[in-house]
C-alpha cells in the first residue's frame, strides 16, 4: 500500500536549494485510502492534513537521487498560534520523503517552516510556505 502515489496525486510542487530540489504538497487525509493511513498511523478528517516533503539532489553528471534528510518544522496560524511539527520518515523502494500531520479550520492560512539538512549537504536550509486550507 503506497502512500507516494496518492501524495504526488495531489499538487505537488518545488524550489530548488543549491542542488536540492525540494519536492512538498499539502494534502487533507481524507484524499487517502483507509488502509494506507492506517498503515502509517495517520487520523483522517474533514480538518486534519499532512505536509509531505522529500528532496532530490541534481547531479553533476546529470539526473538526480533521492536523498535522506534531516528536518524540523513548524506550523502558525493567522493567530500566530505554533504547531510544532513532527515528521515520519515514509521509505517506499527508492522513495524517501516525510510527512507531519496537522489539524486545521476550513479557509484557515496556515504558515510553514521547515528547517532541513539533505544527506551529503554542507548546509541547513530554510523553507517556508503560506497555504490556505479547505475542508474537502
Amino acid at each position: 500500500m503506497a502512500l507516494w502515489p496518492a501524495v504526488a496525486a495531489h499538487g505537488q510542487q518545488s524550489k530548488m536549494f543549491g542542488p536540492f530540489e525540494l519536492h512538498y504538497s499539502v494534502v487533507n487525509t481524507t484524499f487517502l485510502e483507509p488502509s494506507v493511513a492506517a498503515t502509517y498511523g495517520i487520523i483522517r478528517g474533514e480538518e486534519r492534513a499532512i505536509l509531505n516533503l522529500s528532496v532530490r539532489e541534481h547531479l553533476d553528471a546529470g539526473g538526480d537521487i533521492g536523498r535522506p534528510m534531516q528536518l524540523k518544522g513548524t506550523s502558525r496560524d493567522l493567530l500566530q498560534k505554533l504547531d510544532v511539527l513532527e515528521f515520519q520518515e515514509i521509505r517506499e523502494g527508492p522513495a524517501v520523503y516525510y510527512i507531519a500531520e496537522f489539524k486545521f479550520l476550513n479557509e484557515e492560512h496556515r504558515s510553514f517552516e521547515v528547517y532541513f539538512r539533505p544527506e551529503g549537504a554542507q548546509q541547513t536550509y530554510t523553507f517556508e510556505l503560506k497555504h490556505q486550507m479547505y475542508k474537502d
